[in-house]
């Protein structure tokens, strides 16, 4: 055997280790794509956006001054 058939040996080797590396790369991202995916969806429907949520809560913001205000003309404080 000599030295040329060695080395093609060892860069035959080198670009099948690589090729692996590539290929476990690429599914982890194809994977991690999938999982944005899901999380955009499920965010989507099951949490409240912050402008729907504060027009939700100013009739309860509402009572509560309403009492606060009540509580302050009490006579038995």
């Amino acid at each position: 055997m000599s030295i040329e058939q060695i080395l093609i040996g060892l860069v035959g080797l080198v670009c099948a280790g690589l090729g692996w590396f590539a290929r476990e790369l690429y599914q982890a991202v194809e994977k991690l794509k999938e999982d944005v995916l899901q999380l955009e969806v499920k965010i989507g429907t099951d949490f409240v956006r912050y402008d729907r949520l504060q027009d939700m809560l100013k009739p309860i913001m509402h009572g509560l001054d309403e009492i606060k205000d009540a509580l302050k003309t009490k006579a038995d404080k």
